[in-house]
C-alpha cells in the first residue's frame, strides 16, 4: 500500500516539473539567463523557475547585497554589550529553500564547489556552516556569470591538473 500510495503522490511531481521546463523553455525574455543557470552544475529546473521569477535582482546587485537579501550572509546579532553569534536572516525564503537543494547537489557534482566545502570541513568548520557558505559561493558564482554574461566551465581537462572552474562567454 506504501509504494501504490508513493507511485500516486509522484504522478503529480512529474507533471509540475514537466509544465515547469515547458514554462522554461518558452521564456524568451529571460533566455539568456536560463541558458547560463542550466549551464551550473547543482542547478536544475526547479532551481532555474525560482530564480528567474523570484529573484529577478540576479545581476543587478553586489553579491553581498543578494547574499543578504537570500539569507545566505552571515549577520552580527549584536546590540550594545552583547556578543552574539553571527546568523544568517533574509527576505527570500523560497529561493534559500531552492538554494540549500541546489547546494547540496553541488557538493556531489560540482568540482569547484565540492573542493570548497571540503576544505571548510576540514578546517573543522561545523557542517552547516560549510553549506550555507557553499549556498553563497554558488549563489555569488551565478550571479557573476550572470552579470558578465558568462556560462560556467569546468576545465577537468586531465586527472593530473587541479580542477579550475571558470567561466566563458558564449555569444
Amino acid at each position: 500500500m506504501i509504494k501504490q500510495t508513493l507511485k500516486t503522490l509522484k504522478k503529480p511531481v512529474k507533471t509540475l516539473d514537466g509544465l515547469i521546463a515547458r514554462q522554461i523553455a518558452a521564456d524568451q525574455q529571460n533566455a539568456r539567463k536560463i541558458e547560463i543557470l542550466q549551464s551550473v552544475k547543482g542547478i536544475g529546473p526547479v532551481a532555474i523557475g525560482t530564480f528567474v521569477a523570484e529573484l529577478p535582482e540576479l545581476n543587478a546587485l553586489h553579491r553581498h547585497e543578494i547574499s543578504k537579501l537570500v539569507g545566505v550572509a552571515p549577520m552580527n546579532s549584536e546590540s550594545g554589550t552583547k556578543q552574539g553569534k553571527r546568523k544568517t536572516t533574509g527576505d527570500r525564503s523560497s529561493v534559500r529553500r531552492v538554494l540549500y537543494m541546489a547546494a547540496l547537489v553541488a557538493i556531489r557534482h560540482n568540482p569547484a564547489i565540492k573542493r570548497f566545502y571540503v576544505r571548510l570541513l576540514a578546517e573543522k568548520k561545523p557542517k552547516k556552516l560549510a553549506l550555507v557558505a557553499a549556498m553563497r559561493k554558488q549563489l555569488t558564482i551565478i550571479n557573476t556569470l550572470i552579470k558578465n554574461n558568462q556560462s560556467w566551465v569546468d576545465l577537468t581537462a586531465s586527472a593530473a591538473a587541479p580542477v579550475v572552474a571558470t567561466a566563458t562567454t558564449s555569444n
